[in-house]
C-alpha cells in the first residue's frame, strides 16, 4: 500500500468540492476532513476513511494501537438512512457573492425516495396518501415545514402514525434532486418544473436567489431573523449533490461584534510560520479565547499590540460563554478596561429579585417555579419546587445584547413546556 514519508502530504478528493489534505508529521498522520478533526481522541490515535483508503486498514490499526472504529451503518447498508448532503458552517471568509441564497428552514429534513418519505436517520414518515399524491417517482430532498418558530409542532405531527389531517398544516419544501447528475441550477430547475406541472397542494420548490454581495447576505439575514427565521443557507453555483458534509453547502446564522483585550501573540504554523498565528484575547468578564482568522498578511506581520483592544465577530456563544467561530475585524476604537478596573454599577440582590420574571408549572403532583433576571451581561436563573429556595445558576456574556437574546430563548423554551408567567 502507498504511504507518506515524514513531512509528506497528499490530496484526496472527499465529499466536498475541495480535496482533503493527508499529512505525516513525525509519524502523526492527519487529515483535514471533518471526521478526523471532530474526534475526541488524541491526534496520534485519530484515523478516518481517507487515511484507511491510503494506507490500508491493517496499517492504520497497527499505527493507532487498537481496533479501527466501526464503519457507520450507512456505509455498510444496515440502515435506511439516506445519504444526504449536509452543510458546513460559513466561516465568514468565503465570499458569498454569486452563491445561491435561501432561508434556513426550521423544520424536519425529509427525503422522498420516489415512493415514501424518510427522515435523515432512516425513519419512515407516515404521511397520508393525499399528502404525497402526485410527487414524482424520483428522489427529492427537502424539509417538512410548518412555519417559522413552529418546529416543535412540526415534529409532533410527523411523528404520528395515524396519517391524520394534521398533515394539512404541513408543506414539503423541496430544494434538491439528489440522483440528477447535473449542477445545482439544473437540479433546482428540474424540481421547479416537476412540482409546478403537477400543481401539488402540499409540495413546492424552496425559493432561492443569487447573493449579490456580503452586504446583501447580512441584510437578508437581518430581515429573516426579524421575521422569526432561523438563518440562511448558501449553495455553491454549479455544485454537485454529495453525501456527507460539504463546503459547497454552508449554513449562516447571526453574527455579533464585540471587543476583547489582547493578552498574547500566538506564533503561527505552516504558511504563517514566523508571524502571527492567532491572538489570545480576554473578554471583559475574564473569559479568554483565541482569534485566528480574519487577518490580512500585513496584519499578521504587524499584529495589534499586547494590551490593545480589538473588535471581533462571532456567531454565537458556547454553553461556557466562549464566542464560537471568532473572526478578527480590526483594532477597537476604545480600549477595554483591564481586569480589576472600575466597572459599571451592579444592581443589588434586592433589585435583581424585583426585576426577575417568575414562571410556574403545575402538572399533576409536580409544582415547580422558574425565575430569570438580567443584570447587564449576566443572566441569573433560579428554579426548583414551589415553596423551596431552589437552585441558582448565573451565566455571563460578552455584551448585554447577547445576554438578552439568551434570556429570551430560555423564556421561550419554558413557555413551550407549559410554564406560565406569574407576578412576583
Amino acid at each position: 500500500m502507498p504511504d507518506l514519508q515524514d513531512g509528506e502530504s497528499v490530496n484526496m478528493q472527499g465529499s466536498g468540492s475541495k480535496p482533503y489534505v493527508l499529512k505525516n508529521v513525525g509519524g502523526v498522520y492527519s487529515c483535514t476532513c471533518p471526521a478526523w478533526r471532530n474526534q475526541s481522541h488524541a491526534i496520534e490515535r485519530r484515523t478516518c476513511k481517507h487515511l484507511r483508503k491510503l494506507r490500508g486498514d491493517a496499517a492504520e490499526e497497527e499505527r493507532i494501537g487498537g481496533e479501527l472504529p466501526a464503519k457507520p451503518k450507512i456505509e455498510t447498508g444496515e440502515t435506511n438512512a439516506p445519504a444526504l448532503l449536509l452543510a458546513e458552517r460559513w466561516d465568514q471568509i468565503v465570499d458569498p457573492t454569486g452563491w445561491w441564497l435561501s432561508e434556513k428552514l426550521d423544520g424536519v429534513r425529509a427525503y422522498w425516495d420516489g415512493k415514501q418519505l424518510w427522515s435523515r436517520l432512516g425513519n419512515l414518515f407516515h404521511a397520508p396518501d393525499w399528502f404525497i399524491a402526485g410527487l414524482p417517482n424520483v428522489p427529492l430532498d427537502g424539509e417538512l415545514w410548518l412555519g417559522r418558530k413552529k418546529f416543535q409542532r412540526a415534529v409532533s405531527i410527523v411523528r404520528r402514525q395515524d396519517k391524520s389531517d394534521h398533515w394539512k398544516e404541513m408543506r414539503f419544501l423541496v430544494f434538491d434532486a439528489p440522483r440528477l447528475e447535473k449542477g445545482f441550477e439544473k437540479r433546482l430547475e428540474f424540481v421547479k418544473e416537476s412540482l409546478s406541472a403537477a400543481k401539488l397542494p402540499y409540495a413546492q420548490a424552496h425559493a432561492h436567489e443569487l447573493c449579490q454581495s456580503l452586504d446583501h447576505l447580512r441584510q437578508e439575514l437581518t430581515r429573516l431573523e426579524a421575521l422569526g427565521g432561523e438563518g440562511l443557507m448558501l449553495r455553491q453555483p454549479g455544485s454537485k449533490y454529495e453525501s456527507g458534509r460539504s463546503s459547497t453547502l454552508l449554513k449562516v446564522k447571526t453574527f455579533h461584534d464585540a471587543e476583547a483585550r489582547v493578552l498574547k501573540h500566538l506564533e503561527g504554523a505552516g504558511r504563517h510560520k514566523g508571524r502571527l498565528g492567532a491572538l489570545l484575547v480576554e473578554m471583559p468578564d475574564g473569559t479568554t479565547f483565541s482569534v485566528g482568522t480574519g487577518f490580512s498578511d500585513a496584519e499578521r506581520e504587524a499584529p495589534p499590540a499586547v494590551g490593545s483592544s480589538i473588535t471581533y465577530r462571532y456567531q454565537e456563544l458556547s454553553e461556557g460563554g466562549v464566542p464560537r467561530f471568532p473572526s478578527y475585524v480590526g483594532v477597537a476604537e476604545s480600549p477595554q478596561p483591564a481586569p480589576g478596573a472600575k466597572k459599571e454599577r451592579t444592581i443589588t440582590p434586592e433589585e435583581l429579585t424585583k426585576s426577575a420574571r417568575r414562571f410556574e408549572l403545575s402538572d399533576g403532583g409536580s409544582n415547580k417555579f422558574w425565575e430569570i433576571a438580567i443584570d447587564c451581561t449576566e443572566v441569573t436563573v433560579k428554579f426548583g419546587r414551589i415553596d423551596t429556595k431552589g437552585q441558582t445558576n448565573v451565566k455571563s456574556f460578552a455584551d448585554a445584547a447577547a445576554a438578552a437574546k439568551h434570556a429570551a430563548k430560555l423564556v421561550e423554551e419554558k413557555t413551550t413546556k407549559g410554564y406560565r408567567e406569574v407576578k412576583n
